[in-house]
């Protein structure tokens, strides 16, 4: 050690003096580096800058920028990147650092300003800068979709498409992006890339809107275990259970916040038998404030944060824990920790809610199901195996707060008009379907189609298709985004609810069946087109489960005629709200933990 303080002494003296040459610097500093003494490396740095005059200065400047931020020292790096664009304005890694550094500062704005001035001002013919302009665009699409300005993050991949069409990932936002605004068809010829590779980059769960088949979300979740999940991660769990008096259970989460997930499942966790089960929380949630996470929090024994964790680390706390069956209720969803679970940290892991369809995890044993959602002739096409529950896949909340029902003037709803509904995701919404839904709305006068305001751009093209089928598009009304209660308490302003295919409502389908909404539904051959008849087959209303589009226009049309039948299937389902299974969570609950307790048994 003695020898290399020596060393670092000499070296900087050097610096000191001015003889140290360019090369000499970053090679020392790459040493140190090395040896994890970065605060070295920016003490070897700063004093060569203000001893050396080099026309590299700027290189240096940036590599002082890179070491500040690793050290989070903020101010400094972004003074030092400054510097680097000061002495050579048209080097474009310094910006896309600055970029970098200025979204961890929580500015995105300025972020996106240093990205989109890469992008518009340096060559992507350019060798040496293409890989750095598709970068800026990759940025800016990412930051852009999450800040929900989909229109301009869509542009800007595009962009970075045209540069370098083999960029799965970006492909894969970009497909998404489109069936966000609907715009329609979702695959279109794009220069260098086909209709097979566009669909080999669809994402798993972009795929449930676009294929009833089966066995292509399969693929769709193993191309992405292929491509993202570890493979050689050592297995942290013993097979068996530890053997404590109580099954230790785990829910691992990046939505225990104000999200659907979060909607089902929270008087799930209160009602866990604790004289057999503990409940611990593991979450990369969003501090959003909402009473919703609270009550999540307080239903469990245990909670922790594990967003600051390394996977691997958050693995290792999880088996510190000696968790028996770990839930995870993510799947391949947005903010999803797949290579957390390859880990393995509980003896028994299950995948739950978060994604309708298999997830290809091979670290995943089991997906909690019905037999009418997973019937067992498709069983192949997953790689869980199904834990059956008696009566229905979906928990419920008996507990979410209803607010007052609005008037239809409220609503911005014409008074006397039939009121289609469907308050779904804009994604789910296809062509094909949507093309059925403006025959239902041709061949029924005085009716309406109420749809989610998701986004302004998918709101102005649904008006266009719609005046593409020759329906005025002031038929159709959009309902904003508004806190849960109130969006419950719109369910009694509509007559009935239409469903999505090929992926069906599942939290909205229960919400609308909990207010008392008939709801059609189209029922397919996939995990996601069978959720909302898996519920109404649980509420006894088997009558409003269509299999194909002909009998789902016909039965839609039918009963937007037929007043008294609609008011029987509401008095229907206002019994089963009290005395059916679907909402029966104390019922759910006893039923899960008997399955826990067999599986854990089955070691």
């Amino acid at each position: 050690m003695a020898s290399f303080q020596e060393n670092f002494v000499d070296i900087l003296m050097r610096a000191w003096s001015g003889q140290l040459e360019f090369a000499q610097v970053i090679d020392c500093a790459a040493q140190m580096d090395a040896r994890k003494l970065n605060p070295l490396s920016a003490v070897l740095y700063q004093t060569w800058l203000s001893r050396t005059s080099s026309p590299y200065a700027y290189a240096v400047y940036f590599n002082l920028g890179v070491t500040l931020s690793n050290l989070d020292d903020f101010p400094n790096a972004e003074a030092a990147y400054r510097k680097s664009i000061e002495l050579h304005p048209t080097f474009a890694q310094p910006r896309l650092n600055l970029g970098s550094l200025f979204e961890r500062m929580g500015q995105m704005d300025k972020a996106l300003a240093e990205w989109r001035w890469v992008a518009e001002n340096i060559s992507s013919e350019a060798a040496d800068t293409k890989a750095m302009v598709v970068l800026a665009c990759n940025h800016q699409g990412r930051v852009l979709e999450t800040r929900k300005q989909m229109h301009d993050a869509l542009h800007w991949l595009t962009k970075s498409l045209s540069i370098d069409p083999n960029q799965e990932d970006a492909l894969h936002h970009w497909i998404h992006l489109r069936q966000k605004q609907c715009i329609w068809p979702v695959y279109i010829p794009l220069a260098g890339i086909d209709m097979e590779a566009m669909q080999r980059a669809t994402s798993a769960l972009a795929m449930l809107s676009v294929s009833d088949e089966p066995a292509r979300q399969l693929d769709a979740a193993r191309r992405f275990v292929e491509r993202k999940v570890i493979s050689n991660a050592p297995r942290l769990a013993n097979t068996k259970a530890y053997g404590h008096a109580k099954l230790r259970i785990a829910y691992v989460s990046s939505d225990f916040s104000l999200h659907p997930v979060s909607m089902l499942t929270a008087e799930l966790f209160e009602l866990h038998d604790r004289a057999k089960f503990e409940v611990f929380g593991y979450c990369w949630s969003p501090e959003d404030g909402s009473d919703l996470r609270q009550r999540v929090i307080h239903a469990m024994d245990q909670f922790h944060r594990i967003d600051k964790m390394t996977d691997e680390d958050a693995a290792k706390l999880i088996r510190s824990h000696e968790i028996d069956i770990l839930v995870d209720l993510q799947g391949q969803t947005s903010g999803a920790r797949a290579n957390l679970l390859a880990y393995r940290p509980a003896p028994v892991q299950i995948t739950y809610l978060g994604l309708p369809a298999t997830t290809g995890l091979p670290s995943i044993d089991y997906v909690i199901a019905d037999r009418f959602l997973i019937p067992e002739t498709s069983t192949a096409f997953y790689s869980e195996k199904p834990l059956y529950m008696p009566d229905v896949y979906q928990v419920s909340d008996r507990k979410r707060p209803v607010g007052n029902a609005p008037s239809r003037a409220q609503c911005g709803l014409p008074p006397d008009a039939f009121v289609f509904c469907s308050l779904n995701n804009n994604y789910k919404y296809t062509p094909e379907v949507f093309s059925v839904w403006m025959r239902i709305l041709q061949r029924t006068p005085g009716s309406v189609l109420w749809l989610l305001s998701d986004n302004p751009w998918a709101e102005a093209n649904l008006r266009k298709e719609a005046q593409a089928r020759d329906v005025d598009p002031g038929r159709l009304f959009f309902a904003a985004r508004v806190l849960p209660h109130d969006y419950l308490a719109r369910y009694a302003v509509a007559d009935l609810f239409l469903d999505t295919f090929p992926f069906n409502a599942g939290t909205t389908a229960n919400d609308a069946l909990w207010m008392g909404l008939p709801l059609l539904t189209y029922t397919g051959r996939s995990f996601a087109s069978r959720m909302a008849g898996a519920l109404l087959t649980a509420a006894k209303l088997p009558e409003l489960i269509t299999y194909n589009l002909q009998d789902y226009e016909e039965k839609a049309v039918a009963l937007a005629s037929q007043p008294q039948e609609l008011a029987r299937i509401r008095e229907h389902l206002a019994r089963e709200k009290t005395n059916g299974v679907l909402f029966d969570t104390p019922r759910f609950v006893h039923n899960l933990e008997l399955r826990l307790q067999e599986v854990v048994a089955a070691l």
